[in-house]
């Protein structure tokens, strides 16, 4: 149930175990302690989004979000799909604020209530699953061990009346490692828990809460990384390793178990290193200058189509170095009065980028769901309906912008390229020439989502549509053109 101490691999899990402990403590310590409560609602969805992916149900981050504030699809199985992601979410944020304080996750107890605790919530159609015997359903009982056998594609797993045995063996292992095992562990800990299939239905979700509960635990992880992630974007590896381990240990050297411990071993490194993949990822989103440039430029856009009061950007920008800010510092911030400032905190807090726990409290950076493809590109797969297949000239555009030396020179608000120096101490920079540095900087930040995300040139369009006068893309188009065809 463990990698042995004498395995040949067991230095190898080690490091993978210690460089994931440092890594994970040195990304939490990275952020701003007031933006940790807001990172961890965002990733909340994202766990809950991949893992009911691996399970085949695609619930899209948005409809998450509107189901959170009660906005629910009248279409049935579109609406039975936003309250199994509510239940997955209201649960992890259970076990997030401390839920299972004083027992561990790999307990028993804890086991059984976070299977209580989501199946609760889910609509009705959705605790019937198909029995073994065909034509027949069974419905499930939240918190209760299955008392019914099961085949789970070609595993099946024991007997429903040898299941409390099992989980009483599964507790005495894993509940008494101390934390450099647990995170060794947290792999064994998965893929037996998935063997044993204590339950009628719900086990991934189970499992997967179970390890994300027990990685925070072992590792402070301030639930703002996600294993699920890591695991759904591998999800057929991830699939044949858990049914590699359901396999017999092939000759003496294969452990000391009755499963082999060299696919134990091989899980186990894929494991880490998914948990090591997403807190680099995260690591990388994060990054205070990228993340702000994502931000402001999508501040911009939303001021230059109208929907945002100028100057909204400063607020922004001010949260994400202070991390919160009072009221009464916001004229402040953006040189205005009272009135004004009121108004642009409003209009931000319409569009849900910043929060305040009361009418009168300091304001927060928030992360909505809604924009995690121009604030966190690639957290969730790009899937913008209003996007179509990308023209000939769009796509030819997308090559020109990438190779374009013109884009790729970073301008920013307050600098100026010594290219573009006027001569002459007393001289004025030109409306052209500022808005050519604007050009410039917003050029960097696409090329940066473009690189961070993947996204095709459609959704390129779509996201840099509003950047230039009167929102031509022909415009822009025809300017990197220009200057790239301008002789040396």
């Amino acid at each position: 149930m463990l990698v042995g101490q004498t395995s040949v691999h067991r230095h190898e899990v080690t490091d993978l175990a210690v460089e994931l402990a440092l890594k994970s403590a040195g990304f939490r310590r990275s952020i701003p302690e007031k933006l940790l409560t807001s990172l961890a609602d965002l990733v909340r969805s994202m766990n809950c989004y991949y893992s009911n992916l691996i399970e085949g149900h695609y619930t899209h981050p948005i409809d998450i979000e509107r189901a959170l504030k009660g906005d629910y699809s009248k279409d049935t199985k579109k609406r039975d799909l936003q309250f199994e992601a509510k239940a997955h979410i209201a649960v992890q944020q259970w076990i997030d604020k401390g839920g299972l304080r004083g027992r561990r996750p790999t307990d028993i107890s804890s086991i059984l209530e976070i299977h209580r605790r989501f199946c609760e919530l889910l609509p009705e159609d959705l605790l019937w699953v198909p029995d073994v015997v065909p034509g027949r359903k069974i419905k499930v009982v939240p918190g209760e061990p299955r008392r019914h056998d099961v085949r789970v594609g070609p595993h099946i797993p024991i007997s429903a009346g040898a299941v409390p045995r099992f989980l009483r063996r599964f507790e005495e292992v894993y509940s008494r490692l101390g934390k450099s095992e647990t995170i060794i562990a947290a792999a064994a800990t998965h893929h037996r828990f998935v063997w044993i299939h204590p339950f009628l239905d719900g086990n991934g979700r189970v499992v997967r809460l179970m390890s994300h509960a027990t990685l925070l635990e072992a590792l402070d992880t301030g639930a703002v990384w996600s294993i699920a992630r890591g695991l759904a974007r591998s999800v057929d590896a991830y699939k044949r390793h858990l049914s590699a381990c359901d396999q017999t240990r092939r000759n003496d050297l294969d452990g000391r178990g009755n499963l082999s411990e060299e696919n134990l071993i091989h899980f186990t490194k894929f494991f880490l290193g998914a948990c090591l993949d997403q807190v680099a990822f995260m690591e990388r989103l994060m990054q205070p200058d990228q993340l702000r440039v994502r931000i402001l430029l999508w501040a911009e856009e939303e001021i230059r189509l109208g929907k945002l009061p100028p100057q909204s950007g400063a607020i922004l920008e001010a949260l994400l170095y202070r991390g919160e800010i009072s009221r009464a510092d916001t004229p402040g911030i953006l040189g205005t009065g009272d009135r004004q400032a009121r108004r642009i905190i409003i209009s931000l807090s319409d569009y849900g980028v910043i929060v305040s726990d009361s009418p009168r409290g300091p304001l927060h950076l928030a992360f909505p769901a809604a924009l995690a493809s121009r604030w966190m590109p690639g957290l969730f797969p790009e899937k913008l309906a209003t996007s179509s297949k990308p023209t000939e000239e769009e796509a030819d555009f997308i090559q020109k912008l990438k190779a374009s030396d013109f884009a790729v020179e970073w301008v920013s608000e307050d600098e100026v390229s010594p290219e573009f120096q006027p001569s002459g101490s007393g001289s004025v920079i030109s409306a052209e020439r500022k808005r050519s540095f604007r050009i410039r900087r917003d050029l960097a930040g696409l090329l940066e989502v473009l690189e961070l995300s993947k996204l095709d040139s459609g959704s390129a369009k779509q996201i840099f549509y509003g950047l230039s006068p009167g929102g031509s893309w022909d415009w822009l188009a025809q300017k990197i053109i220009e200057r790239d065809s301008e002789p040396d």
